[in-house]
């Protein structure tokens, strides 16, 4: 039991894959037991561990947000991993755990904390929150605390729109707020689908919803945390690049030559259909490139989905004219000039080619057809490296020289989020989680 006068914090986490679709969720109470604050999330593709330290974070976070800095808390917890590494008893030697870790340990010393490992069944409360957190994102929803009633009504509560202190904190989840995201920590595994969500969702004692900072990336197509929420269902385009063919094999340039895949670009593909046939993906629309590279890729979604694929003509390579083919270094050897001057405008075409200037246009294009034509609805988008690296350019509000610091991988799959009422959301970039 916690101390007279303190507070406990209950936190927990889960994946369903490990790594999968993950959640977690926390639960702060007074010494009685009455419960001050919840919060919960889901947040996207993550280990078990993972999905603890940041249950162990938001509840810390909602803890500081209730105004008790300070105050004696005791910390309880199922994971024994969680709890003896931040009693400092045990080392963390995972990297991807460790800015959690540093997080973590960063608020509890903003308290007079213990730590307390429970068994499972103890910890209901806050199991019974990353489950249900990960349960709507399932369903394409946000998380909503129901009501607390427990809470004494002396109780402290979160001012509308307070953030804990000390937010720029690093971490592997943070917000622009903080330290940026790795967007590449996005749609799920096999069974599911992730991007990012919006900010944790908190529920303090007098019922008002709060947002917790560093928030991570689950699948909520219903509003971004940090921003007002859209009044309106998200158009979410799915990014996926086609599988390999001989010339990715050989890293040669492949604009509007045709190549089919390779046997291992059709295994690419069929991990990719498999992991988009699956919940919570839900794939309404596919729409694709007409170039044969593309089109199979498609063609693996559609018989995994019983969908039909609509093609885009818009959607295809950028035209790299005479390299077409041709290595970069046999490019800078016969075309250093003109290799040159394209690189560093984005107006300048290829020999007998087509400049990235007008990719994007068309690229532009597409996307609007796309978005009106299929409002509210998950589609699906098989296309190539210059016009996916667009539609993420352009929902960044990036410069053009953006696409050469973006690296996409053969069959990975990035997401978009387009709201009627607000700005396009990136989700995820380069997640190739299917292909391990």
């Amino acid at each position: 039991m916690g101390a007279t006068g303190g507070f406990i914090v209950e936190a927990d986490g889960g994946s369903r894959g490990n790594p999968g679709p993950a959640g977690y969720g926390a639960v702060v109470k007074d010494d009685a037991g009455r419960v001050l604050a919840e919060a919960a999330e889901s947040i996207g593709t993550a280990t078990n561990n993972v999905a603890e330290y940041r249950g162990l974070i938001a509840g810390l976070r909602a803890l500081l947000a209730l105004g008790a800095e300070g105050g004696q808390v005791e910390v309880r917890m199922d994971s024994k991993l969680v709890v003896e590494q931040m009693a400092g008893r045990w080392k963390v030697k995972h990297e991807g755990l460790r800015p959690l870790a540093l997080e973590a340990a960063g608020l509890a010393r903003r308290f007079r904390v213990t730590w307390t490992w429970i068994p499972r069944e103890r910890n209901s409360h806050a199991d019974r929150l990353a489950n249900e957190a990960m349960d709507a994102a399932a369903r394409g929803e946000t998380w909503q605390a129901s009501e607390i009633t427990s809470a004494p009504d002396s109780a402290p509560v979160v001012e509308p729109g307070a953030e804990p202190p000390n937010t720029d904190a690093p971490t592997l989840f943070d917000e622009p707020s903080a330290a940026p995201a790795p967007v590449g920590s996005a749609p799920a595994a096999a069974d599911g689908r992730s991007g990012t969500s919006g900010a944790s969702g908190v529920r303090t004692a007098d019922g008002d919803a709060g947002t917790a900072a560093g928030t991570a990336t689950s699948h909520d197509r219903r509003g971004h945390g940090w921003m007002p929420r859209a009044t309106r269902v998200a158009t979410s385009l799915l990014l996926l690049r086609h599988g390999q063919t001989p010339l990715s094999v050989e890293k040669r340039f492949s604009g509007l030559g045709d190549p089919s895949l390779t046997p291992t670009g059709l295994a690419q593909a069929e991990a990719a259909a498999l992991r988009l046939s699956r919940q919570p993906y839900e794939v309404e629309v596919i729409v694709a490139s007409p170039l044969a590279r593309a089109r199979q890729t498609a063609e693996a979604v559609a018989a995994r989905t019983g969908l039909t694929v609509l093609v885009d003509d818009d959607l295809r390579e950028t035209d790299f004219g005479d390299w077409e083919g041709h290595t970069f270094a046999e490019i800078q050897q016969r075309w250093p000039r003109e290799l040159a001057a394209w690189l560093a405008d984005p107006d300048t075409a290829p020999p007998g080619g087509e400049s990235f200037a007008s990719t994007a246009r068309r690229v532009e294009q597409a996307r609007d057809r796309i978005v009106k034509a299929h409002e509210g609805r998950s589609v699906v988008v098989v296309s190539h490296v210059t016009p996916i690296k667009m539609l993420v350019r352009f929902a960044l509000g990036a410069p053009p020289e953006a696409l050469y610091r973006m690296h996409l991988d053969l069959a990975c799959l990035s997401a978009i989020d387009y709201y009627a009422d607000g700005p396009a959301v990136v989700r995820a970039l380069n997640d190739t989680a299917h292909l391990s």
